[in-house]
């Protein structure tokens, strides 16, 4: 039994060891891992360093341009809103105006067509009156001094013959001088 227990002891021994071995590279490579990520953090803190004397200033500024922008606002909105009311106000007037000169215009083309209907019959009543009357005076004037007229020629035609003068036509010699 003794050689079993020498060989469990060395068997034992041999897995210290082995295990001392692994925690030995164990520790070697977490100092590794480690020295880098001192280094890491070292060059994030530079970069960190950087940013912040570059980045908050421009922070600071964005802030106050913000609170600059904020009171603009704030004192231009009352001004646009009123703006706006009074652009609101204009149009609705405008469109009223509008409307009544549309109704306007309206109103007097159509009393402007009614008069032109009105003028338009008052002359076609003229122009024919006046034909009628026209005609009434050819046939009551006209009429009665071609009679007169007719009565003359006869008389002075007969008046002619009884005293045997010779008749002329027209102004023009006789039949019987012409040859």
């Amino acid at each position: 039994m003794d050689d079993k227990l020498t060989i469990f002891i060395a068997v034992t021994a041999a897995a210290v060891v082995l295990q001392m071995l692994i925690l030995l590279a164990m520790s070697l490579t977490v100092r590794k891992l480690s020295s880098r990520l001192e280094a890491l953090a070292d060059r994030i803190e530079d970069m960190a360093g950087t940013v912040q004397t570059r980045v908050l200033p421009v922070i600071d500024n964005v802030k106050t341009v913000q609170q600059e922008v904020k009171a603009f606002l704030d004192t231009s909105r009352p001004k646009a809103e009123a703006l706006m009311q009074d652009l609101t106000d204009i149009s609705a007037t405008a469109r009223q105006s509008m409307e009544r000169i549309d109704a306007t215009v309206n109103d007097v083309v159509d009393r402007v067509r009614l008069q032109v209907i009105r003028g338009d019959e008052m002359l076609s009543r003229t122009m024919d009156r006046l034909e009628e009357t026209s005609e009434k005076v050819q046939h009551t004037v006209l009429s009665p001094v071609r009679q007169v007229s007719g009565i003359v020629q006869a008389i002075s035609a007969g008046l002619g013959t009884y005293f045997n003068q010779p008749r002329r036509r027209n102004g023009g010699p006789r039949d019987e001088m012409f040859i």
